[in-house]
């Protein structure tokens, strides 16, 4: 049968039928909260892969239609084509009680439901599928995830690229073939859940601009204010709130909305009300004077240091004291593959334990290691010293030290340590209990060359025939803990977006939060706006996003081009809700790559110990004049309140 056939065998698909409504937006830019939709599809397909309906058109955004160059769509095409909220109700009816599926998914998902609010309407949807998720999941030898790759991967014909109606029948064969994938691995649907979303949630706010200067501490007795200090108002004041903080602002202050142990001072006429803030400030031993000597002390604000800015150089550059591996990339536009990239350092990088209790690891240099000659693609049988080069291995069963143990000496090996079945698996190493997990059966149906873990002592690389197809071109750069790369650049700065994806084995009893914290030169956020977590899963300037492609995968985006000089550093961590710990989750799996449709250009596979609740994914750092990511895998037993307030921010306000 055709992978891209109209119809599914319904008995094999068993799990994987829905009824779907299949979705492509065409818009005038990339930020939902501001840009608007130019052109929509819609496609629904039934539980038998039968399409049911179809719908398409053009619409007058009454803006300007941006990136003409990309979509094609001219104001005069859009001129007299019907708005949104006349076509938002035929919209609806064939989202309602359907899966929403689109490559991507979060984008367009999210441009719907600004669009559905503009118009005073519910998006009528309750899951979303992401082909783009799913992939990643089935992870096919493909050189990238754009949807053209998958096409023709996948023998979908493609006729007009960025023409919504066509990429909507063209997802039809992707979400087709990707379903038989999918079953044939008996993997799990990365369905994510939508509930309804408040209209203000989609009210645009101005992005609040960065303070140009370092925090200087606490307000001393009897001494000024001083440019970058950090302050808190709380209770009622004479004066409008924000006339004082516009007052501030200009005066070169960073007004917060909450209170930690680097306020500078805290503004308040009523010092024994027992709010949170003012608790939070004497507990910190935080400053506190009122509204009276605030305004009398802002008439002599003193000059501050301004944070350091940095020139991004076209050519990153070796330092002396680290030479970070160099993962290289080709970065014209629209081709986003990777050359070949070097090998990693075999052994684990110590991370610094954090001088204080309860704040997080901060490590300050990559392990020095030169930087061996450059890796040829993916070899069917690794160097002596690398045997298991251009594999990737799935370790089953043990106890979660076991298992660790185990993942490290693979990439020790020369190897990848997956944490879930998938095309790209090419051994199984068992441990104890291991040959009760579930997917054994279908690792016997794949013929998978199955090891016990006297094999990782001297490792022999057989044939499989798993998947049937080729290796991919380039292969992911492994990176150990504590191992370290310089990002690519291009036209004499940063690449565009960069996607740093965590991913980890599905769990039934919790949920895992991706979250990411934007840090200046004092390890420290400049403002509450720099914690970017499900609660606020974008920065006021958009860029840095959290995305969400399934209930096993979340992302951190960033425009480092964009991020302004206080940012020195971005950190990725996750947080296990509730009383589970990472040794019952297991390995967490990062990758990282240019674009939301990038092959990975770097991978790492991190485990935490046993107790722990919150874990450092990555970093990626300033480091002169070039950005580094390096992988940390640093975890720790406190919650994500905790690891927070190391950073400056207080979560629970």
């Amino acid at each position: 049968m055709s992978l891209v056939s109209a119809s599914f065998n319904t008995s094999a698909m068993g799990d994987y039928g829905y009824d779907w409504a299949l979705v492509d937006v065409e818009t005038s830019g990339l930020m939902a909260r501001r840009d608007r939709v130019l052109s929509v599809a819609v496609i629904t397909i039934g539980p038998d892969g039968e399409q049911t309906g179809e719908f398409s058109t053009l619409l007058d955004p009454g803006c300007d239609p941006g990136p003409v160059e990309v979509h094609g769509l001219t104001a005069e095409r859009l001129r007299g084509a019907p708005t949104f909220d006349q076509v938002a109700g035929r919209i609806g009816a064939m989202l309602q009680d359907r899966v929403l599926v689109a490559h991507n998914a979060q984008f367009d998902y999210d441009f719907l439901a600004h669009e559905f609010a503009r118009a005073r309407m519910w998006l009528p949807v309750s899951q979303r599928l992401c082909t783009l998720a799913l992939n990643r999941q089935v992870d096919p030898p493909t050189d990238d995830m754009k949807l053209g790759t998958l096409a023709t991967h996948y023998d979908v014909p493609q006729q007009r690229a960025h023409d919504a109606l066509d990429d909507t029948r063209v997802l039809a064969g992707i979400l087709r073939a990707s379903l038989r994938e999918a079953a044939r691995l008996d993997l799990p649907l990365p369905l994510v859940t939508c509930p309804p979303r408040a209209e203000s949630q989609f009210t645009p706010k101005p992005p609040k601009t960065p303070c140009a200067y370092r925090n200087p501490g606490r307000l001393t007795a009897d001494g000024p204010l001083r440019q970058g200090m950090k302050v808190a108002i709380t209770g009622e004041t004479a004066h409008a709130r924000a006339e004082l903080v516009g007052r501030a602002v200009a005066a070169g202050l960073n007004m917060m909305t909450s209170v930690s142990r680097h306020t500078s001072v805290l503004v308040t006429n009523e010092p024994a009300s027992g709010s949170a803030k003012v608790r939070r400030a004497l507990a910190e031993g935080v400053p506190v004077i009122d509204e009276h000597a605030f305004l009398r002390m802002l008439a002599d604000v003193r000059p501050g240091t301004a944070h350091e800015a940095t020139a991004v150089a076209a050519v990153p550059m070796a330092e002396p004291e680290a030479e970070p591996v160099v993962v290289t990339a080709d970065l014209a536009p629209r081709t986003p593959s990777a050359a070949p990239v070097q090998e990693a350092p075999a052994q684990e990088a110590p991370v610094r334990e954090a001088p204080v209790p309860g704040a997080p690891a901060l490590p300050t240099a990559s392990p020095g290691v030169p930087v061996p000659a450059p890796r040829r693609p993916a070899p069917s049988a690794g160097a002596p010293d690398k045997p298991l080069a251009g594999r990737r291995v799935l370790v089953l069963g043990g106890v979660h030290a076991d298992a660790a143990a185990a993942r490290t000496r693979i990439v020790e090996l020369g190897g990848s340590a997956a944490i879930n079945l998938s095309a790209s698996v090419t051994d199984v190493v068992l441990l104890e209990k291991g040959e009760g997990d579930r997917r054994m059966s279908r690792i016997a149906t794949l013929e998978l060359p199955v090891h016990d873990i006297h094999w990782l002592s001297a490792p022999t690389a057989i044939a499989t025939a798993a998947s049937g197809t080729a290796p991919r071109a380039q292969e992911p750069h492994v990176m150990p803990r504590g191992g370290v790369i310089d990002l690519p650049t291009a036209h004499g700065g940063p690449a565009p977006e960069w996607y740093v994806t965590a991913g980890w084995a599905p769990q039934p009893d919790c949920g895992i939060d991706v979250v990411a914290f934007l840090l200046d030169e004092d390890q420290q956020v400049t403002f509450d706006e720099d914690f970017i977590f499900y609660g606020a899963p974008e920065s006021p300037a958009g860029t840095v996003r959290l995305l969400t492609g399934g209930p096993a995968e979340q992302t951190i985006a960033l425009d480092l081009a964009s991020l302004p000089p206080a940012t020195r550093k971005v950190v990725v961590a996750a947080a296990v809700d509730g009383a589970a710990t990472f040794g019952t989750v297991g390995a967490i799996q990062i990758g990282a790559a240019l674009g939301s449709s990038g092959a990975p250009l770097a991978r790492a596979t991190l485990d935490a110990a046993t107790t722990e609740r919150t874990m450092l994914l990555v970093e990626i750092y300033r480091r002169g004049p070039v950005w580094r990511l390096r992988a940390v895998g640093q975890g720790y037993d406190h919650g994500l309140d905790a690891l927070a307030r190391g950073y400056g921010v207080d979560i629970a306000d």
